[in-house]
This record gives C-alpha cells, structure tokens and sequence, in this order.
C-alpha cells in the first residue's frame, strides 16, 4: 500500500504538460515507426536491424547519463532490465519487426492492438490485482468495434491473405509487451527512468542480436544492397523511436497507469494506417475514416472517465479528515 500511496502522488507531481508530450509522442512516433520497420526490413534482417537499433542507443544514453553524474546501476537493477528488455524489445519488438516482413504495415499495427486486453487480463492476475472496471470494458470494447470495421475494409491491403505465422508472432509479440510492461512498473528501478531505458536497451538489443545470429542472418546480410530508404528509416527508428518513443513510454509507466498508457495501442494503427496511404502507397477508405473516428472514441472512453473520478477524489481528499484516505483512494486501476 505505501507504494501505491508514493506511485499516486508521482501520478499527481507529474507536470500534465508533460504529460500530454509523452502520450503524444508515444501515439504519434510508435504508429510511424511501423512504416518505418517495414522500410528497413525491405533490405536489412529484421533480428539484426532490431538489435543494432536498440544496442547502439542503448549504450549512447548510458554513457551520456554516466558522463553526466548517474549513479552505477546495481545488480538487482540489471536484473530487471534483462527481464524488461527482452519481454519489451527482444520479443515484443523483435516480433514486429519479423512479423511486418509478411504482413502489411498498417495491419501489423491493428493485430498489435490486442496489448489493452493483456494488460487489463495481466493485471487482473498479478498478485494484489484488480478486475477491470466499468469504463476500461467499455473504452476496450468500443476501440476493438473499430478495430473491427478497420479490418473488414474492403481495399486492396486487407483483401490479402493474412499470413498465420505472422499473426501469431504479432500475438506474442503483444503478450510479451504487456507483460514486460507490468514487470516495468512493479519492480524496483534505478532512481532515473532514463537510465533503467538504456539498460532494457542493451538487454534487448544484446539479445535481438543473439537471436540474429542463432537464425543466420548474418549471413544474409549485404551491406552493399542496404537501400538509401532503409538507412533513413533505421536513423529515424535509432534516434526518434527510441530515444523519443520509448524514453517518453518508460517515463509514462512511472507517472501514469497501465489502462492510459496501454491506449496507445488504438491510437499507432491510425497513425500507421495515415502514413502507409501518405508514404506507403497503402489504401485510405472511408471506412477506414470512420474506423479511426471509433478507436479514438475508446481512447477517449477510457481515459476521460477516469480524470473526472480522478478530479472528484482529488476534490474529496482536499478535506482534513478524508486525505490521508483519498489517497489511497487515488491509486488507479484497470
């Protein structure tokens, strides 16, 4: 309880400005880089892309924060980070990026957002967890019906075969995220975020690499017959991806909770979808239109409820004989 009691007055501290920027970045770059996976695996292997992207700016945050006064991780923080890195990274990422080889950009997206199920069934699970609420079913329910008729668009990318393979690698890939995430949250961290991101960064990156390595793509890789494309969109996913994307997730997991941050996952498949029509040469419908309209409206189910019940329990807590109790109170959950 005292840790959920310190965990709601981080939520509390956090400036919503901040706030607000994070969750933008998380909804904007993660749904680019989808697009921009799909560009580098066209010429560079997915395990070894996915490995070099997260080692090499793993090790650039790590020392930029040593240089910069950090205190030495201890073992126990390592420990967390590998378990961290390879659920988030190793697997989650590294199942995107071997999965968007067979499936299209825009739809690997809307099969990654089955992560706010996992998260609430996660969470439900873990010792001292919770059943969802009312308005976390609702907003899920609400986003999947957009999912839905996103899928059933008739256009010349849905209308292909979904290959299984890249399915279930994508449904792992989710499980993995999810479960990675809650581990994240729960488990003891060094004292900066950003330097608990640069150890799941090493891990991760060490063990996509490994991965790369046991499969043979080492020895499909061509330096040669790296495209000019796939070497744009792996700097942006080095630098934007996951210097941006994943410092601003990892910060968000810390102030915010597993229901908020997990709605991401409705809003990257509309950006995916957006940027595979600008950029892709993928199909833009109006069902599609309509289909993001309705995955928003979960976005917004999900998290408007909770800031009014957050605001009336803030209210309530402001009383002397009520705000040790509010709280507690104020700890939130799925």
């Amino acid at each position: 309880m005292r840790e959920l009691s310190a965990q709601s007055q981080s939520e509390q501290a956090a400036p919503r400005g901040m706030v607000i920027a994070a969750f933008a970045a998380v909804y904007v770059i993660w749904g680019s880089t989808y697009l921009g996976i799909r560009f580098v695996v066209e010429t560079v292997p997915p395990f070894l892309m996915g490995g070099a992207r997260f080692l090499l700016a793993g090790l650039i945050l790590y020392a930029w924060l040593r240089l910069r006064g950090a205190a030495a991780p201890s073992s126990l923080h390592w420990r967390n980070a590998a378990v961290v890195g390879v659920l988030l990274l190793g697997i989650g990422n590294g199942g995107v990026n071997w999965a968007v080889q067979k499936t299209p950009s825009g739809l690997t997206a809307l099969l990654i957002a089955v992560t706010p199920l996992w998260f609430a069934l996660l969470e439900w699970l873990r010792p001292g967890g919770t059943r969802p609420q009312l308005q976390t079913v609702v907003g899920i329910v609400v986003g999947f019906c957009g999912m839905a008729l996103l899928v059933s668009a008739r256009d010349g990318t849905y209308r292909t075969a979904i290959d299984p393979a890249g399915v279930m690698a994508l449904m792992l890939a989710s499980f993995a995220w999810a479960s990675g995430s809650l581990y994240a949250r729960y488990t003891p961290k060094p004292e900066s975020p950003f330097l608990a991101v640069a150890l799941q960064m090493i891990v991760g990156g060490i063990f996509l690499f490994l991965v790369g390595l046991a499969v043979g793509e080492w020895n499909s890789l061509d330096l040669s017959k790296i495209s000019r494309r796939s070497t744009v969109a792996f700097i942006y996913l080095m630098v934007v991806g996951s210097f941006v994307g994943f410092t601003a997730y990892s910060w968000l997991l810390k102030v915010s909770t597993p229901s908020r941050v997990s709605t991401y996952a409705y809003v990257n498949p509309v950006v995916a979808v957006f940027l595979g029509w600008a950029l892709g040469g993928e199909t833009l419908t109006k069902q599609m239109l309509w289909a993001a309209a309705v995955i928003v409206l979960g976005v917004v189910i999900i998290t408007t409820r909770r800031e009014q019940r957050e605001a009336a329990t803030a209210n309530k807590a402001d009383s002397p004989d009520t705000r040790q109790s509010g709280r507690s109170t104020l700890t939130e959950k799925l």
